[in-house]
């Protein structure tokens, strides 16, 4: 019995590693798509999954789709469309077809493959807002920058004169 849970343990470290290295899982669980306990609900589902797999014989693939399928849209109201299902059911397949067969060193050698292969994503931070008067000198800046590029910079015209009794003049363009 002792040597039956942990080759269980070892099954469920099988999913645990298909699931956590899914960009698709990471990316629900990174942006709060399974709201405040997203990480929790993803180790969740690790458990589920494996239950799945003892309590019913002879799962195919499309049902293995299916499965996780559900549980994303319903746990990270998240709709797989990436392609990635069929790859990772193929395989949680294998992983539970080495443990039926107890091959637990291919097991263990797939889940090893699996954590180093986990997918690292560039950080993306926006840039720090900055106030108003600051944005207003950049754009101006900004503005000249790029007209230099095509033709020279100029900068507005000053104002019309005003004539002694306070009217404004107004001329044509040249």
């Amino acid at each position: 019995m002792a040597a039956s849970a942990a080759s269980r343990e070892l099954f469920t470290d099988g999913v645990r590693a298909v699931l956590h290295s899914w960009p698709v899982l990471q990316i629900a669980v990174e942006n709060g798509f399974g709201g405040a306990f997203g990480p929790q609900k993803a180790d969740w589902m690790v458990d589920v999954v494996q239950q799945y797999f003892h309590d019913n014989a002879n799962l195919q693939q499309y049902e293995v789709e299916d499965y996780l399928a559900v549980l994303l849209d319903q746990e990270f109201d998240t709709v797989v469309d990436d392609g990635s299902l069929p790859q990772v059911s193929l395989n949680l397949l294998q992983m539970y077809a080495h443990w039926q067969q107890g091959a637990l060193e291919s097991l263990k050698t797939s889940i090893q493959a699996l954590s180093q292969k986990k997918t690292q994503r560039a950080k993306v931070q926006a840039p720090p807002i900055s106030s108003d008067e600051d944005s207003d000198a950049e754009t101006q800046e900004m503005e000249c920058g790029e007209s230099q590029q095509s033709s020279t910079c100029t900068h507005p015209p000053p104002p019309p004169p005003q004539e002694e009794d306070g009217w404004t003049v107004v001329r044509r363009k040249k």
